[in-house]
């Protein structure tokens, strides 16, 4: 009997469906995964080559990806599985979901869940023609209604980043140049500065779920501009929605989130593995098994079933176009420091009385000393 050791995020979105996959066995199979749970944060303090040193199969999230090249903790997909499969599942993927794991020419994931940054209210405090559409609408809102944003962790960088692509610039992490623009810098800062001045009290310390949990179980808080979409908190009382743009008509700046299957250098490649890491892609998997344990598939198809989305309480429907446009963040090694440093950087212009232009400074020589390629510029040989 082969047995192998996997490890995802202890959260149901991440677990509960590969933990009724094992379930679901016939006893004495000749194949399993034992799977093991890790804190989503973990994965962001714990270096990726001793994960992939313990366990054969790691459910991580494409930024790792340049750490996990640079320590070859990861076997590349290309080689265990045909192009044609490859395409097909490209094809198949919501969004950048597939290629956010293409890197280097390789491709050293599947996507198992597909995730953005979206929009989120309570549906009893903002009615439907009250939502915002621009940023604009976004800081008017604020006002009057209590407005979070996210904005712990490396969520503050990541919602400046969503708001340049929104203002039509995505960020470039390329060694000796700048991150972004200075007037898109300063047209993103001065409009996460305002939302921010009138923030519900504590909320910026709170990560995604912990500010979606208070969404959902307070009246402090009536919108979300930008938050990662989890499909478990959906319900009639808690609705999810595209997320704003800076003009009508314009792109609804996000960065793509989600998690992908990688096997490491350390698993033996059987037939029965492959054929179950397939299968997590199928058709039946994706719309039909995931989705009906907790998860958050990573199909097209998934996305645009009336069913699947009926169940969410329209959660697919309502950020399906966000998650199509959405930005794939820099994966290469050093990645994950910055996104770290950046993100205190903002933070200290946004919650603290640190000038704009040091900050613009701060932010612009932590990007060219960043010796990390832009993830677009890479090379993708299987994406279609």
């Amino acid at each position: 009997m082969t047995r192998y050791r996997g490890l995802t995020w202890d959260h149901p979105r991440g677990a509960a469906a590969l933990m009724a996959r094992e379930a679901g066995r016939a006893p004495g199979s000749d194949f399993g995964i034992d799977w093991h749970v890790h804190p989503l944060e973990g994965f962001e303090s714990h270096p990726i080559a001793d994960l992939a040193s313990q366990y054969d199969l790691l459910v991580l999230d494409h930024p790792h990806l340049g750490e996990a090249l640079g320590t070859n903790a990861l076997q590349p997909l290309d080689t265990l599985f045909d192009v044609a499969q490859l395409r097909g599942w490209a094809a198949a993927a919501v969004g950048p979901s597939f290629r956010s794991y293409t890197l280097d020419g390789h491709q050293w994931a599947l996507p198992l869940d597909a995730a953005t940054q979206v929009a989120a209210h309570r549906t009893d405090l903002l009615a439907d023609h009250a939502l915002p559409e621009t940023w604009g609408e976004v800081v008017e809102l604020s006002r009057t209604a209590p407005v979070a944003l996210s904005l712990s962790g490396p969520h503050a960088y990541l919602s400046f980043a969503s708001l340049c692509v929104a203002l039509g610039e995505e960020p470039r992490l390329v060694p000796g140049e700048p991150f972004v623009s200075r007037d898109t810098a300063r047209e993103a800062l001065s409009i996460l500065r305002s939302i921010a001045a009138r923030l519900p009290a504590g909320s910026d310390r709170q990560s995604p779920i912990a500010l979606l949990e208070r969404l959902a179980g307070t009246d402090d808080i009536a919108y979300i501009p930008l938050v990662y979409g989890y499909v478990n908190y959906s319900s009639a009382l808690l609705r999810f929605t595209d997320a704003p743009r800076a003009t009508p008509g314009g792109r609804r700046g996000s960065t793509i989130g989600g998690t992908g299957l990688a096997i490491t250098a350390r698993a033996e490649i059987t037939p029965e593995l492959l054929d179950e890491a397939a299968w997590l892609l199928s058709p039946d998997a994706q719309q039909h098994f995931i989705p009906g344990h907790e998860g958050q598939p990573s199909s097209r198809a998934a996305w645009q079933d009336p069913h699947v989305d009926e169940s969410s309480h329209g959660f697919y429907s309502g950020t399906i176009d966000t998650i199509e446009s959405a930005w794939v963040r820099p994966r290469g090694d050093g990645s994950i420091a910055f996104q770290s440093e950046a993100s205190a950087i903002i933070r200290s212009l946004v919650i603290g009385i640190e000038p704009l232009g040091s900050v613009l400074d701060r932010l612009d020589s932590a990007a060219r000393g960043a010796a990390v390629p832009l993830g677009a510029a890479t090379r993708e040989r299987v994406a279609p």
